[in-house]
């Protein structure tokens, strides 16, 4: 079985480490396609080195200065790619702009694709990755739902013929991340506090493009009582210099982005996280850390359970949510024991 993957973000290289794992342990030929720009090996080190994470065989260097512009140029590059190799399969991961046009490559080649994290829904069409999974998902011919929850809302859309339940990759991931910082405990950087502290991520358009509001957010997260951690990505980054926003102030410490490992266990040892992430949605959920969540739905409903995340649209609502006491209640298991991956590897050999 020849399968190619074709990825494009971090969370994405998150996402295919225990597939590719997986694949490598059936006998899978497995190729990698990576569509951006040149990357910094470092940030993905502990991927590479602890997780099997495999070397990149594919560059196509694409760095479009928007959506539409992306979308062409990944489909033009990857074209020719896939019509060399004809795999099996072709896996897309997750509801980039990467994920739409894998997807509608392998389906003008005629070749039989495959969504990982599919049945995703925030209901809010201004998200361009609530676009992006709309389209990935019914145009796939094989979705792999993370949770109940997808598979149900795939069933709602017509897609239940096509859709299996394996469980979340990521999660996967974050088990075997567990185990190894238990065994293994890395070192914390200067610039990380001992606990107590709070974890914040900003990435979402509507948070940081915005001034008024981003400035808004941080000056709610520079008057909590504990240490901000504010994991600041380069997009963050270079909105707050443009608007003149202060990252540095209060309570608030910027952090450059942080290896996965790194992240994990600061998540972990965290009071609360507030985030507009999907991903660190799931993993402080997965942890047992409060979140917040400075948007007004959730692609991850599953993680609102018991109040272990909160929806807060109002920076207001900061002071009172980001550093509530755990909940107590049982999270359960809805994303999975961390067999997905081999769930995957199994259903693409079906």
């Amino acid at each position: 079985m020849l399968v190619v993957s074709v990825v494009g973000s971090r969370p994405q290289f998150v996402k295919l480490a225990p597939v590719a794992r997986a694949l490598d342990d059936s006998g899978a030929e497995h190729v990698v396609v990576h569509t951006g720009p040149p990357y910094l090996r470092a940030m993905y080190a502990d991927l590479f080195d602890r997780f099997g994470l495999p070397d990149v065989n594919v560059h196509l260097g694409v760095a479009a200065p928007s959506a539409a512009q992306e979308t062409a140029e990944v489909l033009v590059a990857l074209e020719p790619v896939l019509a060399g190799t004809r795999p099996d399969w072709v896996l897309a991961y997750g509801d980039t702009d990467t994920t739409l046009a894998t997807v509608l490559t392998a389906a003008n080649l005629r070749l039989a694709s495959a969504h990982v994290e599919a049945g995703l829904r925030s209901y809010n069409r201004t998200m361009p990755q609530e676009r992006n999974r709309i389209a990935a998902d019914h145009t796939a011919d094989l979705l792999l739902a993370p949770t109940e929850g997808a598979v149900q809302r795939l069933a709602g859309e017509g897609l239940s013929g096509r859709t299996r339940l394996v469980g979340d990759v990521m999660v996967d991931l974050l088990i075997a991340a567990l185990a190894t910082l238990t065994a293994h405990p890395i070192a914390r950087r200067e610039l990380i506090p001992e606990p107590p502290y709070v974890v914040a991520t900003l990435q979402r358009t509507a948070n940081i493009e915005d001034p008024a509001r981003l400035r808004a957010i941080v000056a709610a997260l520079a008057d909590l009582p504990y240490d901000v951690l504010l994991v600041t990505n380069p997009r963050l980054f270079r909105q707050a210099q443009q608007h003149g926003v202060d990252l540095q102030r209060g309570a608030v410490r910027r952090v450059p982005p942080l290896t996965y490992l790194e992240m994990i266990q600061t998540l972990r040892d965290a009071a609360g996280v507030v985030t507009d992430s999907a991903g660190v949605q799931k993993e402080a959920y997965v942890l047992g850390v409060p979140c917040t969540t400075l948007r007004t739905e959730t692609e991850w409903p599953e993680t609102l359970h018991g109040g272990w995340n909160v929806l807060a649209s109002d920076p207001a609502q900061l002071g009172d949510l980001a550093l509530r006491s755990a909940p107590d209640i049982d999270r359960g298991a809805p994303f999975g024991s961390g067999a997905a991956a081999a769930a995957i590897v199994a259903e693409l050999a079906r």
